[in-house]
């Protein structure tokens, strides 16, 4: 073998292991939840997957994009209520792509957008909000993000499915202050049931009242049965109920004051 013949022996093993190399890099499994964005020569030729996916050599390149939902994490904002409350504020977007050409064209980092865009409409939603309301109307506020992160995502190919506020941070000052506020509502409410139940109690005694005048033997009844009452015990108190009108028209005559309605006796 000549000096030509040594020489194109290496030649050829480098071209076959170069036409390896190309022909590895143009094949391309793709799997269920990925796709492939092409571009040939620069240009947007589309999407491909999932399965086998062939590229042609040096002319055509090629992005992988994940269809799956991304979980993510929003750190912790400071966010400054409408009532001049500061909090810290987290929360968690679900989302996913939907076009993958979109997501690669019309935006250079779809994850790195979409999580900023995420923490600035959080601090522009809950900022005009009350504190009250922030703490008791989650369910609106994160259908409030979601509608506004997606309106702008979705020029990206990117689908918002769900935000979900997961904690907000109070000052140790609000936490105490709610607390007292807390405690002076319970009191309140307990001084509205006591107070209704005395008005119950006086309105049962009136209806009583007049039942019990209907018929005056009834009066006796109820004074004998009083006096059962007291006997079970060992008490020696005994309570005499005397017409107000006798003791008046009595003392009228001896020329004293009226005395009071009952003459309490007992040892």
């Amino acid at each position: 073998m000549g000096p030509l013949g040594s020489l194109l022996l290496p030649f050829m093993i480098f071209v076959g292991f170069a036409v390896l190399l190309i022909l590895a890099n143009s094949v391309k499994v793709v799997r269920e939840y990925d796709r492939l964005v092409v571009f040939r020569l620069g240009l947007l030729v589309g999407e491909r997957g999932p399965g086998l996916v062939l590229l042609i050599p040096i002319l055509e390149r090629a992005v992988k994009v994940g269809l799956r939902t991304v979980t993510m994490d929003v750190p912790a904002q400071d966010v400054i209520t409408k009532d001049n409350v500061s909090v810290k504020v987290n929360a968690v977007v679900y989302f996913r792509v939907v076009d993958a050409a979109r997501a690669i064209v019309q935006v250079e980092n779809y994850l790195y957008a979409t999580s900023q865009i995420a923490q600035t409409t959080l601090r522009s939603i809950l900022g005009q909000q009350e504190l009250d309301e922030l703490l008791s109307e989650r369910e609106k506020f994160n259908m409030a993000l979601q509608q506004v992160i997606d309106r702008t995502t979705e020029t990206w190919g990117v689908k918002v499915t769900n935000v979900e506020v997961k904690q907000v941070d109070m000052p140790e000052s609000m936490l105490r202050a709610m607390a007292k506020q807390a405690e002076a509502e319970r009191e309140k409410r307990s001084k509205i049931i006591h107070a209704e139940g005395e008005f119950s109690a006086a309105q049962r005694l009136v209806d009583a009242a007049h039942l019990l005048a209907t018929e005056p033997v009834s009066v006796q009844l109820r004074y004998l049965q009083t006096l059962t009452e007291i006997g079970v015990e060992k008490n020696t108190t005994v309570v005499f109920p005397v017409p107000v009108d006798f003791m008046s028209g009595l003392h009228k005559v001896l020329g004293n004051p009226p005395p009071p309605a009952a003459v309490k006796t007992g040892s």
